[in-house]
């Protein structure tokens, strides 16, 4: 896994700027949540770190790497996004086996990381069932499975717990906090929801209109808001 940093990042379409001047570093194994209402930035933001978007200026650093107009897919990292976009024909073990079978990656091999992943989300019972007959919660674990199995340098999640009702999503509040402190993953995580983003982060970006507010961990921002939109 690795660090993620930013520096002075910009993004503009046309007359609007989407995100102004935001820099900040995501630690080696730390869980970092992007905070804010709706057309704030955040998934503006998610995107030019993950090379779904170009930055209209400033930098991207992944693991020291200057990453800021690689590809997507030149960056080693893992994108989960709030529609699962599972494959309804393929069963649960094809769908977390995808990424792996696209690299070329040996047939036993991939049945082992399947496995292996399947087993740390709690989801090996179920890997010959269809996915197109499973529950909000054990779709999301498979969409987080098919991200895990690659072992990429570190997670992007974009509101993945979005669509669960509210009881499902608490469970998985607890389960995404768990599963980060199993495989020591770097990830950024974007919400609205400041339970979520208190419930499992180690260190939040509170948004406003592009602006990163205030930087800092869930007790610093709760105790000492730096702005009364923060508070």
């Amino acid at each position: 896994m690795s660090e993620i940093k930013i520096v002075n990042l910009r993004k503009q379409f046309g007359d609007f700027v989407a995100v102004e001047d935001s820099s900040f570093t995501v630690e080696d194994g730390e869980f970092l949540a992007l905070l804010g209402p709706s057309g704030c930035g955040k998934t503006t933001t998610l995107r030019m770190i993950a090379g779904l978007e170009l930055p209209t200026s400033g930098k991207i650093y992944l693991d020291g790497e200057d990453v800021t107009f690689n590809r997507a897919s030149a960056r080693d990292i893992a994108f989960v996004f709030q529609l699962f976009a599972l494959y309804p024909h393929m069963n649960v073990r094809r769908n977390i086996g995808f990424p792996l079978l696209s690299q070329g990656i040996a047939k036993a091999e991939i049945r082992a990381r399947v496995e292996e992943t399947a087993k740390l989300l709690r989801i090996d019972h179920i890997l010959d069932r269809s996915v197109s007959g499973l529950a909000g919660g054990d779709r999301q674990r498979v969409a987080l499975g098919r991200a895990i199995v690659r072992r990429p340098k570190c997670f992007l999640m974009d509101e993945p717990l979005g669509t669960l009702d509210a009881e499902f999503r608490e469970v998985m509040v607890h389960e995404l906090r768990e599963l980060h402190n199993r495989i020591h993953a770097t990830t950024v995580y974007v919400t609205h929801d400041q339970h979520e983003a208190m419930a499992m982060a180690d260190k939040i970006a509170v948004m406003n209109h592009g602006v990163i507010e205030q930087f800092g961990t869930p007790q610093e921002i709760y105790n000492r808001p730096a702005s009364m939109y923060v508070a």
